[in-house]
C-alpha cells in the first residue's frame, strides 16, 4: 500500500466539499453535546481503526450517551448509543441536504436529543445556507474518501511521535471539522491578553502562546494544494526568516502573519517521508520557540521525561 499516495485537490474537490460538510454537521452536534474543553478539545474528531469518531458524548438531559462514527472503510455513518441501540447508513449517493435528513432522522430515531445549534456551514463559501436546503454538493467517491483516510491515517502517526517529542502542555492530535485539517499544538502556557473585538472562538482557542503543526488538504483560500504546516502564534517578530528543513520548506505569508510549508508532493515520495516530516516540524517548532524564548527543558525524547534515560535528546 501507497503510504502517502497523491492527492491533488483537483482530482477530488467535488467530493472534499461534500465530505466537509457532512463532518461539520456531525462536529457540530458534538459540541452541543460535549462537556466543553480549554482551547476546543472537545470540538475535534479523533481517528479510529477504520474512519474517525466523535467519542462518546453527553450526558445528555436523559442520561443519554452517544457516539458518532464515520467508517471510510464500508463508508457509512454510523450512531451508537451506551445502553446498546445502534443504527447506521451510507455516505454514498447523499446531497448534504439528504445526509442532514438522514444523520437528524437518526438520532431522532435512537431518541437522541441533540441538533447543531446553528445548522449551516462554518466559514464556507455557503456559510449562510442551511445544510438542510444543500443539494449543491452531492458528490461522494469511496476511492477518493480511501486516500484521504490513507493520508490522515499516516499524517496521524506522524503527528503522534512529533508530538512525544515536548512534555509541556500539549493538545491531542486531532482532525478539525471546521477547517479540515488535523494538527496537535503544543503551549507554553503563558497568558496571551487579546482585544476585546476578537471573538470568542478565537480568544479560547489562543489564549495562550502556541506552536501548532499539522497538515490540510488544500483550498482555494489559503494554500491550494496539500501541505504540511506549522505556525506560531503570536508571532515573533523575525520569524519568517528562520531557517527550515528541508529543503523544500518555505516561509508563506498567511493573513498578515507567517507560515511554514511543506507541500505534501515534494516530501511524499521520498525515501523517508516520515523522517523528513519531523525534521520540518522540529525546525519550525525551533524557530518559534527560540524566538519565543520558550524554555528548552520541556523537550523530551520519544515521550521519556527522564533524561537519563535519553540516548540523544533534541535541542532547540
Amino acid at each position: 500500500m501507497e503510504l502517502f499516495p497523491a492527492l491533488p485537490r483537483e482530482s477530488w474537490e467535488a467530493t472534499k466539499e461534500t465530505l466537509h460538510r457532512f463532518l461539520q454537521i456531525v462536529g457540530k452536534t458534538r459540541l452541543a453535546a460535549s462537556v466543553r474543553r480549554n482551547h476546543w478539545w472537545n470540538v475535534p474528531f479523533h481517528l479510529t481503526g477504520e474512519g474517525i469518531t466523535t467519542r462518546p458524548s453527553g450526558p445528555l438531559a436523559d442520561g443519554t450517551v452517544f457516539t458518532v462514527d464515520f467508517d471510510f472503510t464500508a463508508h457509512r455513518l454510523r450512531v451508537l448509543t451506551l445502553d446498546g441501540r445502534k443504527a447506521s447508513f451510507s455516505l454514498e449517493r447523499l446531497s448534504v441536504g439528504d445526509f442532514y435528513r438522514r444523520f437528524t432522522g437518526t438520532l431522532t430515531h435512537l431518541g437522541i436529543n441533540a441538533l447543531p445549534e446553528h445548522p449551516c456551514p462554518f466559514d464556507l463559501p455557503d456559510a449562510s445556507r442551511p445544510f438542510a436546503e444543500d443539494d449543491e454538493h452531492a458528490t461522494y467517491d469511496p476511492a477518493a474518501v480511501n486516500r484521504y483516510w490513507t493520508v490522515l491515517t499516516q499524517v496521524m502517526l506522524v503527528l503522534e511521535q512529533y508530538a512525544a517529542g515536548y512534555s509541556g502542555k500539549t493538545s491531542p492530535v486531532h482532525h478539525f471539522w471546521h477547517t479540515f485539517d488535523i494538527a496537535v499544538t503544543r503551549f507554553s502556557d503563558r497568558h496571551v491578553a487579546q482585544g476585546p473585538s476578537v471573538d470568542p472562538v478565537t480568544r479560547e482557542a489562543y489564549s495562550r502562546e502556541v506552536i501548532s503543526s499539522g497538515f490540510w488538504f488544500g483550498d482555494e483560500r489559503s494554500y491550494p494544494e496539500p501541505a504540511f504546516y506549522s505556525y506560531t502564534a503570536p508571532e515573533p517578530e523575525g520569524l519568517e526568516r528562520q531557517p527550515l528543513e528541508p529543503e523544500a520548506a518555505r516561509w508563506t505569508e498567511s493573513n498578515g502573519s507567517h507560515l511554514a510549508l511543506l507541500p505534501y508532493d515534494d516530501v511524499r515520495t521520498s525515501p523517508d517521508a516520515r523522517a523528513e516530516i519531523l525534521r520540518f516540524y522540529d525546525s519550525a517548532f525551533a524557530a518559534g520557540a527560540r524566538l519565543a524564548g520558550w524554555p528548552p527543558d520541556q523537550l523530551c525524547q520519544d515521550g521519556v521525561t527522564d533524561p537519563q534515560s535519553w540516548v540523544a535528546p533534541r535541542t532547540l
